[in-house]
């Protein structure tokens, strides 16, 4: 009689390997699909991410280009550098030719003891202006030509007349070589003189062809 060797839970055994291994496998696929899942996640995180933080096309650059210039445009515009302020007339008389006036705008006394003289010769009228002689001295006709050298101030009360300065060579303290004044248009003079005493705080200025201006102030 032949005996045929039994293996306890040997059948059992066999099936249950079986079963593991079928477990591990679906546990792994479960395991792939849920990182397949989580990295798709990411990656659309990640996109979306990259989505806003990307600057404005080229296409909106325009648009906000013209509107950067409409708001400059209607903002208020700075105000300039205020214009420097005109000078001020001290005194004023017209002249013999029509059209024609002098404007003095300063009478000041200066350190060295003397008066300097400032003025406007201004010619409104439809023709030229010529110095010549003028208004030069006669007695220095040729060294006064087309200048303001026979211009004098009259203290009357001390009835004294002071003359333009010279230098040694008779050449007068004063605009020299003027040109001709064109129709509408203006040109500033001047001229040094003696300065009067200190209590004379006022006089008059002749100047040739324009009336006389008297109670002149002397500023210092």
């Amino acid at each position: 009689m032949r005996l045929t060797p039994k293996y306890k839970n040997g059948p059992t055994l066999g099936v249950n390997a079986r079963t593991l291994v079928v477990e591990n496998t679906s546990t792994l696929a479960v395991k792939n699909a849920l990182a397949l899942v989580l990295l798709g996640l990411l990656v659309t995180f990640w996109g979306c991410s990259k989505s806003e933080e990307k600057p404005a096309s080229s296409k909106d650059q325009p648009a906000q280009t013209a509107q950067t210039a409409a708001e400059n445009a209607s903002a208020p515009a700075t105000p300039g550098a205020p214009a420097a302020p005109a000078a001020v007339v001290i005194a004023t008389a017209d002249g013999e030719k029509a059209g024609t006036r002098v404007d003095i705008t300063e009478l000041k006394r200066s350190g060295d003891n003397t008066v300097t003289l400032k003025f406007a010769m201004v010619n409104d009228s439809p023709e030229r202006l010529s110095f010549n002689y003028d208004y030069g001295d006669p007695q220095h006709s040729i060294k006064d030509f087309n200048s303001i050298g026979i211009v004098t101030l009259v203290d009357g009360a001390n009835k004294q007349k002071y003359f333009v300065v010279r230098d040694t060579e008779n050449s007068c303290l004063c605009s020299r070589d003027i040109k001709d004044m064109a129709p509408k248009s203006r040109g500033n003079v001047w001229a040094k003189f003696p300065a009067p005493p200190d209590d004379v705080q006022k006089i008059s200025i002749v100047i040739p062809h324009f009336g006389p201006m008297d109670d002149v102030p002397i500023s210092r």
